[in-house]
């Protein structure tokens, strides 16, 4: 299952906090098209994956970005014990059945990360395919700092795995430093990466090109 085409437009792109009404299909696909690759085998199939993340959705802990009204790029953030994307392990019983559920809650809990005092921790941003190199994902990162300036966090904190060197470049650029790189070659043939690394940027730091 692949990412609904759609016409992005060609206004301006506004940043909002918060997702909007209406939105979570949108934003569950977004997320599927550009997190399914890690996560797919705990949630697989897509097509009872992106209702699944659809349906436990916290829309306060996401920052969207908009063209002519249409989500075309979102970035969520973990604060106060809350993430974008929810979902209990009884819903995930629920949703896969018992004998397969748990195994599935098992991957899932692979991914955990709690933020340490002071920090935000961002949980990865996903922009529409026709979107990129317009500078969406820049965007989304600036205003998830404004969010923790103003939560009074010292740091945002975010990971990164090895197949994504994409994303790690964005960050570098937006002013992230890589400190600590975790090898995890048994989860390669399981779950297709073999390394995650752990970035951070202080609050206050400005990416490359910001003023």
């Amino acid at each position: 299952m692949g990412l609904d085409a759609m016409d992005t437009g060609t206004g301006p792109v506004t940043v909002r906090r918060g997702l909007p009404a209406g939105a979570e299909r949108r934003a569950a696909e977004l997320y599927w098209e550009a997190f399914g690759r890690k996560l797919g085998p705990a949630l697989n199939p897509p097509d009872k994956a992106v209702p699944f993340i659809a349906a436990h959705l916290n829309a306060d802990r996401a920052v969207c970005a908009l063209v002519d009204g249409q989500l075309v790029g979102l970035a969520g953030y973990q604060l106060g014990g809350r993430a974008l994307t929810g979902g209990s392990a009884s819903a995930v019983l629920r949703a896969y059945g018992h004998l397969r559920g748990l195994h599935r809650l098992l991957l899932l809990a692979l991914f955990e990360r709690h933020p340490a005092p002071g920090q935000l921790v961002m949980d990865g941003i996903a922009v529409d395919p026709g979107m990129r190199g317009r500078g969406v994902g820049s965007l989304l990162i600036e205003e998830v700092a404004a969010v923790a300036a103003e939560r009074h966090c010292r740091e945002i904190r975010l990971d990164v795995i090895d197949i994504n060197p994409r994303a790690r470049a964005l960050y570098e650029r937006r002013g992230f430093t890589a400190v600590r790189t975790e090898s995890t070659p048994y989860l390669r043939r399981l779950l297709g990466f073999g390394a995650v690394t752990t970035m951070r940027r202080a609050i206050g730091t400005r990416g490359a090109g910001e003023p």
